[in-house]
């Protein structure tokens, strides 16, 4: 996993790049600036013949900027600097990165900022805009003349590459400070700031990419962050290999206790899920009377029919039978489909008390533990739960589905501590959160899951991992980024508007197959077609 830090953080580690490490501002810059350029060309192809301009402010942000535009020019851009403060005003360091660029260009090239029409017009006959204006040190709301250039870098509707941050984002909340720049694509560098994995960052920051600028790696290490990114490495290291003498009983048995009449679908996927993951061997255990409707939807997966209430969900009477039923699997889920019914939400109840393997409580199972989350204690194994942000307001007091989404990694985290378990906070860009309080945020993932039934598929691949072994940590993780994956690859395919729970299902071998062969750790948000494709051409 990557380290995600905060703007002071990212300061601390340049001051001590350039303070002890000995290695100057300027060679900093001219590092991030020839990042900057070769993420377009990854991103976009060719730069040749394009016509680029660069927004450049008077700090280092902006000396970043007026770098990428030299190495533009040498790759015969058709480059133009649009700056929004006269030479005199710029940082030194920026000063003299600026003039390297008229050294070589002249300053014919260069455009300074008179009014947000002659800017407009200027960003108007641009192929594409580089956003160098703040870094990671902003933290009032943006006006004057900045707010204009921004606004006018959102209106003319040209694909945006942020360098280093969004200017007008913050660096740790993600909170757009006033006006803040839409990027297709942000070139982050050491190390990626949290705020573009928040709020409005996650829509701010299109897709995210990583440059080392040769920061020391001990001072890395020493930086303390207890939030994290997944990313592909990581999830490969987590995988369980499937040994040439394996089989079925080799990896695992997982139990889903689900469904109950109308509600069948959500028990089967998150059954199919566990299979496409790799469990072994799956078991459904449902009502009696939706078993066949079951059985009929599932061909690989065995069933096991429960006693049912008359309204065709479980019974109480059923508390025996699903304890013999949960002894004898190596992982459980708890939750997909079950509803609401009285009788059912006491079982629930006293299945949580007596959980002594790795488990997954989700949906009504949630539903169940409303106001009851006190019995979570009870379970011998710390449990993994994968609210969305409804569910989340249901089981923290006082709670709203809007506050957990403006804190949503101190919600997950809070959660987690407090109840000595595990949290999926599901939702664009998935928390999890673990009790010792450390958290990690999932890069994959699109608004084309927002449909029902993806959350089912994600029960179903946490418990399929739970049961071939792996700890809960790496299986809620892991889960989570191939759930995701999955997802982008459905969206690719067939488009985030059409998108349904099964697409997704029928990815994640795919999903598997990519994370096995992904040894590019530079893409820190994958995009997927329908979305956020490069204006020209590919390279996914």
């Amino acid at each position: 996993m990557i380290k995600l830090i905060t703007g002071a953080q990212m300061q601390e580690l340049d001051r001590r790049t350039i303070g002890k490490a000995r290695i100057p501002a300027t060679t900093l810059m001219e590092r991030a600036g020839a990042g900057v350029v070769s993420c377009m060309e990854q991103w976009m192809g060719t730069v040749s013949g394009k016509t680029i301009t660069l927004v450049c402010g008077k700090g280092n942000n902006g000396g970043d900027g007026f770098v990428a535009a030299r190495l533009l020019r040498r790759r015969h851009a058709k480059v133009r600097v649009l700056t929004m403060t006269p030479l005199s005003e710029l940082s030194r360091d920026a000063a003299s990165m600026y003039r390297q660029f008229v050294k070589t260009a002249g300053t014919s090239l260069v455009f300074p900022y008179r009014s947000k029409e002659t800017a407009k017009a200027l960003l108007q006959e641009s192929d594409l805009v580089v956003d160098a204006l703040f870094g990671t040190g902003l933290s009032s709301e943006v006006t004057g003349r900045y707010g204009e250039v921004i606004e006018s870098m959102n209106e003319v509707n040209r694909p945006i590459v942020a360098v280093d941050l969004p200017s007008g984002l913050h660096a740790d909340t993600g909170a757009a400070l006033g006006q803040a720049v839409r990027a297709a694509l942000t070139v982050t560098f050491g190390l990626p700031k949290v705020g573009l994995y928040q709020n409005q960052g996650i829509d701010f920051a299109g897709d995210i990419h990583l440059v080392d600028i040769g920061i020391p790696q001990p001072y890395v290490d020493a930086i303390e962050s207890r939030i994290t990114l997944i990313t592909p490495q990581w999830v490969q290291g987590c995988l369980p290999r499937r040994k040439r003498s394996g089989h079925k009983g080799t990896y695992g048995h997982a139990g889903i206790i689900a469904g109950s009449i109308g509600k069948t679908g959500a028990a089967a996927m998150a059954a199919q899920a566990a299979l496409r993951v790799g469990a072994g061997l799956v078991t459904v255990a449902t009502p009696s009377s939706v078993n066949d409707i079951l059985e009929a939807k599932l061909l690989e997966v065995m069933t096991l029919p429960m006693p049912e209430t008359k309204a065709r969900t479980f019974s109480r009477a059923a508390l025996d039978r699903l304890l013999a039923f949960m002894a004898n699997r190596d992982a459980v889920a708890i939750g997909p489909g079950l509803s609401t019914h009285p009788e059912t939400v006491e079982l629930v109840q006293a299945l949580t008390t007596r959980l002594d393997r790795p488990a997954v409580l989700d949906a009504d199972a949630l539903n169940a533990l409303t106001g009851r989350t006190a019995l979570l204690a009870s379970c011998k194994i710390p449990p993994i739960i994968t609210p969305h942000p409804g569910e989340m307001a249901r089981l923290e007091a006082e709670a709203t589905p809007q506050t957990v989404n403006r804190d949503r990694i101190g919600t997950a985290t809070r959660f987690a501590r407090e109840r000595g378990l595990f949290v999926i906070l599901k939702g664009a860009r998935t928390v999890i959160a673990r009790p010792d309080g450390a958290v990690a945020i999932c890069p994959t993932g699109n608004p084309g899951m927002a449909t029902a039934g993806t959350g089912d598929v994600l029960t179903g691949m946490i418990t399929g991992l739970l049961a071939q072994g792996l700890p809960s940590w790496e299986a809620a993780c892991t889960a989570t980024y191939l759930h995701g994956a999955a997802g982008d690859q459905a969206a690719a395919e067939k488009g985030e508007i059409g998108m349904i729970a099964g697409d997704l299902l029928e990815q994640i071998p795919t999903a598997l197959l990519r994370t096995f062969g992904n040894s590019d750790g530079h893409i820190l948000a994958p995009r997927t077609r329908s979305t956020q494709r490069p204006p020209y051409g590919s390279t996914s």
